[in-house]
């Protein structure tokens, strides 16, 4: 078999401390330094010996529930209307199988690294070490950190918010206040939940994903019976007329459906808590994107064969509306309590492997210090819980549709793209680095993925400039900025400008790149 194709190699080794990589001498004092201080450090080393408090107690079948549980949030029970609309018809399934490319096309970039470096934090060490941790990686890792603060509490408030929406079927005469309240309440649980120790949690998320996939097949096979060629086929005239509007519909399909897929790399943010991460990382991943791609897509075809497509576009409830079509009122509110046990587990997974960033952000000196510390007893990063938990709670009380556009923007300019090209630079610049997993059929995948973010991204901007373009003559300044701070890029684009300001700064005070002052960095308190 070919080097290039190979697939599941178990051999652990240790990070080559010199080569290609931009690891010297200097950088290890420091962290010398700062363990004498007391100070947590982290090594750069890719052996399976965990830091003091991490336990490694998620074997395959925990990391894939996991993963599962991250992706099949209350996602595609809100985002498959929105899908259908972006092409106004069943032709909008493609973006299912557009999405399910660049996911399966990235999750091997992800296999891949988190393989070669199975460490907490997942992109932020890959970032920091493709692109030099003594140079434009400190900066690239740094806004990582920076829009994980606002994206992960913005990523778990959208499953509160699903969750307190579709509480709605259950207790029709909740008023709106009463749903902010249970929104908001609803990561204050998942911090409750996520207060303990790992290996405890990992058999949590296997009870967990049982329910989420009781749900999705139980939408499955009751619709299999009932699949229709006629609705399923149910084109509008000219659906496949390849012009601008087509692929730009396709775009915004594909960006729902990534919005549902994303969460198969949560387990790279918990490697060091994983057991034999180069053989369990690889397989979490592409064992999960595989499986909920093929829920996702009989998941619609049951929607749209028992629900004409067109009613489809105006249910709040599509879930509790199918099972209520086919089997009464009362499965539909068993039905409904799956939904939110769903978007709970979701939630649950989601919070758990975001709190882990900071953490590590903050052992390496470049994140508040305060976030580098441990659970006493459970071994876990407490304080990294309870402030995204927090932050999470107080994103909760806005709007669903006002956050996934510019979640999916922001992770895809800041983090997702900037990672695969990482990953060829990182192949080039360290190509002894040891690989327990290599991306099968290199460098075909990684093409996909950046071309697809490009896709992504390109979608993003026409949609701005359309928002725009379309205000009416004579319109304020201050309505064309407001309108266009709205819209996704943009808002993306001000949290990279703002980001890199604040680091800047901080560089400038602490002597950091590119204001270095003399060879080693400056080993001043985090701030």
């Amino acid at each position: 078999m070919k080097r290039g194709v190979r697939l599941f190699r178990t051999k652990e080794t240790s990070f080559p401390s010199r080569g290609c990589l931009d690891i010297n001498e200097a950088i290890w004092n420091k962290r010398e330094a700062r363990a004498e201080r007391g100070i947590p450090t982290r090594s750069l080393s890719t052996e399976t010996t965990s830091q003091p408090g991490l336990r490694r107690e998620l074997g395959l079948v925990q990391a894939t529930s996991l993963a599962i549980t991250d992706m099949v949030g209350i996602g595609p029970y809100i985002t498959i209307p929105l899908l259908l609309a972006t092409m106004a018809g069943p032709q909008a399934m493609l973006g299912w199988f557009v999405g399910a490319l660049v996911a399966f096309s990235d999750g091997l970039v992800w296999a891949e690294l988190g393989a070669a470096m199975p460490k907490a934090g997942g992109s932020y060490n890959y970032l920091r070490e493709a692109y030099g941790p003594r140079s434009a990686g400190r900066w690239l890792s740094f806004l990582m950190i920076w829009q994980i603060m606002f994206s992960a509490p913005l990523s778990v408030a959208s499953g509160s918010i699903g969750f307190a929406s579709y509480l709605n079927y259950l207790v029709p005469g909740l008023p709106a206040w009463g749903v902010r309240v249970v929104a908001g309440a609803f990561p204050l649980l998942l911090v409750m939940m996520l207060y303990r120790r790992i290996g405890t949690i990992g058999n949590i998320s296997v009870v967990l994903v049982t329910g989420v996939l009781a749900g999705c097949l139980w939408i499955v096979f009751s619709g299999v019976p009932h699949l229709s060629a006629a609705r399923l086929f149910n084109f509008p005239p000219e659906a496949f007329r390849l012009n601008w509007i087509f692929w730009a519909g396709l775009g915004h399909a594909t960006l729902y459906a990534l919005y549902d897929y994303f969460g198969y790399y949560n387990v790279c943010y918990l490697a060091e808590e994983i057991r034999d991460p180069g053989r369990v990382i690889p397989r979490a991943i592409m064992f999960s994107i595989f499986l909920v791609g093929t829920l996702y897509v009989f998941m619609t075809s049951s929607f749209i064969s028992v629900v004409p497509w067109k009613a489809l576009l105006e249910s709040k409830f599509i879930a509790s509306t199918y099972v209520e079509m086919l089997e009464g009122p009362a499965a539909a509110k068993v039905m409904t309590a799956l939904v939110l046990w769903i978007a709970f587990s979701s939630a649950f997974s989601l919070l758990l492997g975001y709190s882990r960033i900071p953490y590590i952000a903050a052992t390496d000196g470049n994140f508040f210090r305060v976030f580098a510390r441990l659970h006493p007893k459970g071994g876990f990063p407490h304080i990294s819980l309870v402030a995204l938990g927090l932050i999470a709670a107080v994103f909760s009380l806005g709007r669903l549709n006002e956050v996934i556009p510019g979640l999916i923007a922001t992770r895809v300019l800041i983090q997702y793209l900037p990672q695969t090209i990482g990953f060829f630079l990182l192949r080039w610049r360290a190509p002894d680095l040891p690989r327990p997993f290599r991306m099968w059929f290199y460098p075909l995948p990684g093409v996909i993925s950046i071309f697809g973010w490009l896709y992504v991204l390109g979608t993003a901007a026409e949609e701005a400039w359309g928002k725009v373009r379309g205000l009416p003559e004579g319109t304020s300044w201050l309505e064309v900025a407001a309108t266009a701070l709205r819209q996704p890029l943009i808002f993306a684009f001000g949290v990279l400008f703002a980001g890199s300001g604040v680091y800047l700064i901080r560089a400038k005070r602490r002597g950091e790149w590119p204001f270095w002052r003399g060879e080693t960095p400056s080993d001043a308190s985090t701030s």
